[in-house]
Parts: structure tokens; C-alpha cells; sequence
């Protein structure tokens, strides 16, 4: 069952959902850099223009929930939000970052598009309610020990503040050590509500602790993920993105290559049009 979703309104000039064709989240995993940030940014833009899929930028500024304590976390929220306030307006293009604490909701959305709940925080309440209370874009990452079916009281709490404007995003399931397994059915499910749904395929390929220290991931695998979700319904595609993913300060093994998205985007189009 194909179910069309509500159009949101991200920005003066992108709406996503609806009955058009799918959009794209991507970005690095981390804020490495300003120099680094701006030039994925870059890229991104001039490919998705090229193709005429509607963009929006992701990056983090802090990675709250890294492995281990030594990890790389990012420069910070105000740092950060002086690096995506600064793309967005010098590239003319929507950014996302991932909030994990009340405190930060205000400050973040006086730069950020959308405000994105991480997958582990998706039933923190207050978090939910004080993003929802912005009137802000939200997209919710379901989490890993979730069933789709439990995301409708995620919906309602975000509702309850008046906000319609939500994104629901499947990124996997933990069902063991170690790993995730994605249930495509999820996609049908959540998007029997009304709201769009995007399909994960870089966290869904990663492996949870499996380095010990760090997460590690099959990014070969991410293609095959980002086809699969388009072909049950997902209104868009969430990639993390790195230029040389083997240097990638986070998610190293689950970022696609940059120089792989083009031919994957264009293999998308495709599969959207036969659909």
C-alpha cells in the first residue's frame, strides 16, 4: 500500500513529501571542519542540481552518543551552528543537526531548517516536546528498539505542541551484538500517518560497538538499502556522506564514497519513474 504524505514546507524555496518525487539528507557524520564542511556542502549542492533532487544538509556538531570517550565529538553547538548558519546562507542551501538536550533547542533553531532527534532519544519527552514547540521541520529518527508501530506515540507527542511538520526516518533495529536489521514494512507503516518517511541506508549498514571503541559498518551495502526503501514507499534518502570515508572522524565504515552518489541518485530517479 502506497500511502502520499503531507507536503512540508522546509525552506522558501523547498517543500519535500507530497506526491513529487523523493528528496536527499545528506552530509558528513561530524562537523570535521569548516573547510571540510564547506566543500562536501559544495559538492552536494552541485550534484543534487544537477539532477533536480531537492537537498537538505546534514551535519553534526556534537555526536553525544559516541563508543567511547576518547571519540571524536565535534566542535560544539556554537561552533557548529556558525559553520551550517554560514553554509546555509553562503550556498544557499537547508542545513539539519541532531540536538540531545533540551538547553540546546532555542539556540539550534535560530540557524537549523530541520532539528533531528537522534534515534536513541526518540522517546525523551521533554527533548520532543521543547523541538516541537519551534514549529520547527523535526525529524525523528526511529529507534533501534522500536517497532514502527511505537513511533505513533513519538507523532503524538510532537502533535500535541501543534507541530504538523514532521519527517519520520528508519535506520534499523537491534535484534542482537552488534548489528542491525532493517524491516521494510516499517516504511508503509509509519507513512500511514500522513508524514514523510525516509529511509536511513547509511546507519542502517552500520554495526553498533562492533569495532569495540567505535561502530563499524558494510558500507557496500548502501545502495542495495537506499533502493530497497524507494521501492516500498520512502519519500527520501538519509546518506552520510564523506569525501574519503577510511579518514572519517565518525562513521567511517557506513559513509558512502562521495564520488558514488551521482550514479546512485541517478539509479534512484530511475527506480521512482518505474514506480
Amino acid at each position: 500500500m502506497r500511502t502520499a504524505s503531507k507536503e512540508i514546507r522546509i525552506s522558501p524555496g523547498l517543500k519535500i513529501g507530497g506526491a513529487g518525487g523523493f528528496f536527499l539528507i545528506a552530509g558528513p557524520c561530524v562537523i570535521e571542519s569548516r573547510d571540510h564542511c564547506f566543500s562536501l556542502a559544495r559538492r552536494l549542492k552541485n550534484i543534487c542540481g544537477r539532477l533536480n533532487v531537492p537537498f537538505i544538509f546534514k551535519a553534526s556538531f556534537d555526536k553525544a552518543n559516541r563508543s567511547s570517550l576518547r571519540s571524536f565529538r565535534g566542535p560544539g553547538l556554537e561552533k557548529g551552528l556558525e559553520i551550517l548558519q554560514e553554509i546555509k546562507h553562503r550556498l544557499g542551501i537547508p542545513v539539519l543537526s541532531d540536538l540531545h538536550e533540551t538547553d540546546q533547542v532555542e539556540r539550534a533553531a535560530e540557524v537549523l531548517d530541520v532539528i533531528q532527534i537522534p534515534a536513541f532519544l526518540c522517546r525523551q519527552t521533554d527533548l520532543l516536546l521543547a523541538a516541537a514547540k519551534t514549529q520547527k521541520p523535526i525529524n525523528i529518527k526511529k529507534g533501534q528498539f522500536l517497532s514502527p508501530h511505537d513511533m505513533k506515540n513519538v507523532v503524538e507527542k510532537i502533535e500535541s505542541r501543534g507541530n504538523k511538520k514532521i519527517i519520520l526516518t528508519e535506520r534499523g533495529t537491534m535484534f542482537g551484538y552488534n548489528n542491525l536489521v532493517v524491516d521494510l514494512r516499517s516504511i508503509p507503516i509509519m507513512k500511514v500517518w500522513g508524514y514523510p518517511v525516509v529511509i536511513d541506508a547509511s546507519h542502517s549498514v552500520q554495526k553498533p560497538g562492533g569495532q569495540g571503541t567505535a561502530s563499524g559498518g558494510d558500507r557496500e551495502f548502501i545502495p542495495a538499502m537506499a533502493k530497497a526503501g524507494i521501492s516500498v514507499g520512502a519519500d527520501g534518502v538519509f546518506l552520510e556522506v564523506h569525501d574519503n570515508p577510511a579518514a572519517a572522524l565518525s562513521d567511517k565504515d557506513n559513509s558512502l564514497k562521495m564520488n558514488e552518489l551521482e550514479e546512485l541518485l541517478k539509479a534512484l530517479l530511475r527506480l521512482k519513474k518505474a514506480l
